[in-house]
């Protein structure tokens, strides 16, 4: 295990105590635990990020296709 060192101000601290309390955990675990939990809100929000740009990508080619199609109908093909 690696150590290491945190600075913060009393608000924090207390706020991490009364949560190491309710919990019944260390500080080091409730931490980890933090940052573990932070980084898959972080990768889940870069997923959905690149859904939505591939959807809006194919949402263009769809609607380009759509008009084309709709071309096509009123010619009477």
């Amino acid at each position: 295990m690696h150590t290491i060192t945190l600075k913060s101000d009393d608000i924090f601290y207390d706020t991490l105590n009364d949560m190491v309390k309710s919990l019944k955990t260390t500080k080091s675990e409730l931490i980890r635990k933090a940052v573990i939990y932070y980084k898959s809100v972080l990768e889940k929000e870069k997923l959905r990020y690149q859904i939505k740009q591939a959807s809006m990508k194919v949402r263009k080619e769809s609607l380009k296709i759509s008009q084309e199609f709709e071309n096509t109908v009123n010619d009477g093909l």
